[in-house]
């Protein structure tokens, strides 16, 4: 779960992550951690969207005609947003909606932007994401997979950027995801609840830690949390250097061919995962290694299974990987794991 979430903040590109698992296993809070190891970034001041200085496709209409118009920008930096959907939330708050104050107090019809205009450049968390309307995951689609949002109401006509990383979390006994969604989702992890005495009671230790003094044991593990944020920094700078050799690509599009996965997005998402695995352990070349690693979670929830079946747990992956790259099948489980430490 960690190091998904790591490579999805090394390359947003690779489309988000999909996290499945046991209550109580930590999911919302490693996910709302994750913003505090990332970078800041720079905004245009005052802008509601977070748009960019300097990258078009991440300005709203209102700056790009100010720098038409040859006006100078005041910038500022801030912490990358992370913004939570509620499942209770309304398609005008994640949308954005006419702005009544200024309709009444001024008499013109204004827009106020919502949860998708905060999220830009940023990520978008939804809990509970399998008991998600149906109307607001159309919303979702629509947004995940143009980066657009575009409102058409009461007269008024706005489209915005909406560039996030799109992170869910869920409990399968609740229900299952639409395949829809299911696909716009990059990765796919599944966390069990640890079982291990010895490390249940190092979890209590530390949940009672943190409840007793949660300044002190901030700053204890700021130290690590500066050295990942270090890791992750870097990664993002190298990625771009990165290469994957012809014949890992081929053999990720055989693998992909052979488990019947519709459309593209399973080879795109395995290229690119792998890639930023590469280059968060400080490479500038994809290895075998990289590749299983990451396979199974960019394809385990891709794959055509019975209504009645849970999300596959990866085993039919794993299987098709070591016939197409030629691996004895009686291998160790953890090459095939996503883990990092800490």
């Amino acid at each position: 779960m960690k190091l998904a979430l790591l490579l999805n903040v090394i390359d947003p590109r690779i489309g988000g992550v999909m996290i499945m698992g046991d209550r109580g296993t930590g999911k919302s809070t490693t996910i709302r951690a994750l913003a505090d190891l990332l970078p800041g970034i720079d905004v245009v001041a005052g802008d509601p969207y977070n748009s960019s200085p300097s990258d078009p496709d991440l300005q709203s209409s209102e700056v790009r005609q100010q720098i038409e118009e040859g006006e100078s920008l005041d910038k500022e930096e801030k912490k990358v947003p992370m913004v939570d959907l509620p499942l209770g939330a309304t398609e005008d708050r994640l949308c954005g909606t006419i702005d009544i104050e200024k309709a009444l107090s001024e008499g013109v019809r204004a827009f106020e932007p919502g949860l998708l205009a905060k999220a830009n450049r940023g990520l978008l968390y939804v809990d509970e994401v399998n008991l998600l309307d149906d109307h607001l995951v159309d919303v979702l689609l629509d947004s995940a997979a143009s980066g657009w949002n575009t409102v058409e109401r009461e007269g008024v006509s706005v489209r915005h950027p909406a560039r996030f990383v799109l992170i869910g979390s869920g409990n399968p006994e609740e229900g299952e995801l639409r395949p829809q969604l299911l696909d716009r989702f990059g990765m796919s992890v599944e966390v069990r609840t640890v079982r291990d005495p010895n490390l249940r009671v190092q979890v209590v230790d530390q949940r009672t830690a943190f409840d007793n003094d949660p300044d002190s044991f901030s700053e204890s593990a700021q130290a690590k949390q500066d050295v990942l944020q270090g890791k992750v920094i870097a990664a993002q700078q190298k990625l771009q250097d990165v290469q994957i050799d012809n014949e890992l690509r081929l053999g990720i599009s055989a693998v992909c061919g052979e488990l019947d996965v519709d459309g593209l997005r399973g080879d795109i998402v395995t290229n690119r995962a792998a890639r930023a695995l590469a280059a968060f352990e400080g490479r500038t070349e994809v290895l075998e290694e990289d590749v299983a690693r990451v396979i199974s979670s960019a394809l385990r929830h891709r794959l055509r299974k019975d209504p009645l079946e849970q999300v596959d747990s990866g085993d039919r992956v794993i299987k098709v990987f070591c016939k197409v790259f030629e691996r004895n099948e009686e291998v160790d489980p953890s090459d095939f794991e996503l883990s990092v430490e800490d």
